[in-house]
Parts: C-alpha cells; structure tokens; sequence
C-alpha cells in the first residue's frame, strides 16, 4: 500500500470555537493509482489532499507513505518526502512571474540531494508541447501553457505520486481536457495520480473515485 490513512480527522480552532473539517477518513492509494476525490466547495477534500502531501497535519488519526507513519518523522524527514515522493499540480498554477519557463520547472530541484539537470527540465517541457515557450515568462502564457508548465514543474524530481488540485478549475474546456489526458498518460507510464475535483467531467478520467461530503467520505 503506496498511501493509506486511517480514522484521519482535522480539526481547526478559532478562539473559543472547534470546527471539524475531515472526520474518521478512511482512504487505501496503491501505487499507479488514478484517483479521484470528488467533492463540491468546503467539503474538505482539498484538505485532505494537504495532509496527503504532507502540507499540512491531520490532528487525529494515523496517516501512513510506504508504511511510514508521518506523524513519527522529522521535519527534515518531511521536507525530504514532500520533494521526492510527491509533484504537486494547483488551480492557481503558483509560478514565479519573474523567472521564465525553464526556470519555474526547475524550482524544485534546489531542495533535492542529487538535482535534475537543465536538460531533464528540457524534455519535460518539449513532452508538453511547450520547447518554443522555454525562455517566455508567465504572464506571456496562456492558461493552458501555464499549466503545463506546471505539471513539468511537477515531474522535475521524478515523483512517485501527483497530487493535482482542481488543476481544470482556471480553464476551458478544451485546455481542461488536455491537462486530463496528459494527467491520463502520465498514469499509463506508471505515476500514481490524486486528483481533487468538483467535476464529474474530470473525475471520469480517473479509475477511482471517492466521494466527500461535510468532512466525510460518502462513496466510493
């Protein structure tokens, strides 16, 4: 079992006030998984794919990568596990306005023991279509490109698993479903993919789905 967490809840305090945003989240990922978390606006899967990746904690339950309980590692540990196992893909696509292309993807590898060289970020970047866009900056880019970028900014360091967050939201259709059938190959060559959606559309692409309502989960 690659991911599996058990009785996961996380709980946030604001003064005097408790609010409970996951409850008793029980979720098995094996490795060359695609799966989708379904769920609509604050129903927490968003959450639940932080403390997937190891961004944020769950305050209960036990949460366990490749048999490792997390709760039991450093924060060195941590940070070592987030840049190795995991790439992560967002909305928002978070890249750097004032470095182009090439060197957003490469953003990644100034953590890392052994880091990819330039050329890796190349290929990565000709595989999304994107060897002409190289030296452009973001804001010279199209939703699209930009998140395309992203996924290569994802792959630099060879992750076992991607963690992709509502990566459609910002985009057309059409664009939206380039970015699933790239997410779609990089399943078929082996990469573990979770993927946070509202979009029934998207989820299809995956091979599970789980359903979260309210902090639960109510299918799957």
């Amino acid at each position: 079992m690659l991911i599996e967490c058990k009785n996961i809840t996380k709980t946030f305090q604001i003064g005097d006030l408790t609010t409970t945003v996951l409850h008793d989240i029980n979720l098995c990922v094996d490795e060359g998984d695609f799966l989708a978390i379904m769920g609509s606006s604050g129903s927490g899967k968003s959450t639940l794919l932080y403390i997937l990746g190891c961004l944020d904690k769950a305050s209960g339950g036990t949460y366990l990568i490749d048999g490792k309980n997390v709760a039991k590692l450093s924060d060195d540990e941590l940070s070592h596990l987030r840049n190795t196992m995991f790439g992560f893909i967002f909305q928002a696509f978070y890249l750097i306005p004032y470095l182009n292309v090439l060197d957003n993807v490469l953003i990644p590898t100034l953590y890392s023991i052994h880091p990819p060289t330039q050329s890796k970020a190349k290929t990565l970047l000709e595989k999304l279509q994107l060897t002409l866009r190289m030296e452009y900056y973001p804001d010279q880019l199209s939703g699209g490109q930009k998140q395309r970028v992203a996924i290569a900014r994802a792959l630099i360091n060879d992750p076992k698993v991607i963690l992709a967050d509502e990566p459609t939201g910002q985009l057309d259709s059409q664009n939206a479903k380039n970015v699933m059938e790239i997410l779609q190959q990089l399943n078929s060559e082996g990469k573990t993919i979770v993927l946070v959606t509202h979009d029934p559309a998207m989820a299809q692409y995956a091979k599970k789905v789980v359903r979260i309502q309210d902090g639960r989960i109510v299918s799957s």
